[in-house]
């Protein structure tokens, strides 16, 4: 008796390397966005798509805060349009960073999810950013 993991066999080989190459054309996570904001922090604008007091009370550095609600053309009109988006929410229970990557595309943005969110980068052991304030686009822009 097959045991449920062995309920459904494997892929075939190429099958499997398609699938999981073009799982990452859409996701990314926390240690590769640590690694590339050290690495080249203008490689990409990382939005945090929570609110803005989620947001004050801690954030991963260097994010922005964008709500995904307000993600619209006039608030990204200063980035170029091959500019690359990574987008987080609260982590892997909330679907926020889902709807804002779907919006960005929407706007013909390109975009990946940092999948994990806040919860991925904690659990990583990754320290987190507080600010009164937060550096957001809300008050960039027209809506």
């Amino acid at each position: 008796m097959p045991t449920p993991v062995q309920q459904f066999a494997a892929a075939p080989s190429a099958e499997a390397a398609a699938h999981f190459q073009r799982k990452l054309r859409f996701e990314t996570d926390c240690w590769d966005v640590h690694a590339s904001m050290a690495q080249d922090s203008s490689a990409f604008v990382l939005l945090d798509v929570r609110s803005g007091d989620l947001y004050a009370a801690g954030h991963v550095p260097g994010a922005i805060n964008l709500p995904h609600g307000k993600i619209v053309a006039g608030k990204l009109h200063s980035y170029p349009l091959q500019t690359l988006f990574v987008v987080y929410c609260a982590g892997p229970h909330c679907n926020g960073a889902d709807k804002a990557a779907a919006r960005l595309a929407a706007l013909g943005r390109p975009v990946k999810l940092m999948i994990g969110g806040v919860t991925g980068w904690l659990d990583k052991g990754f320290a987190l950013a507080s600010s009164p304030a937060p550096a957001s686009l809300t008050q960039v822009g027209s809506d």
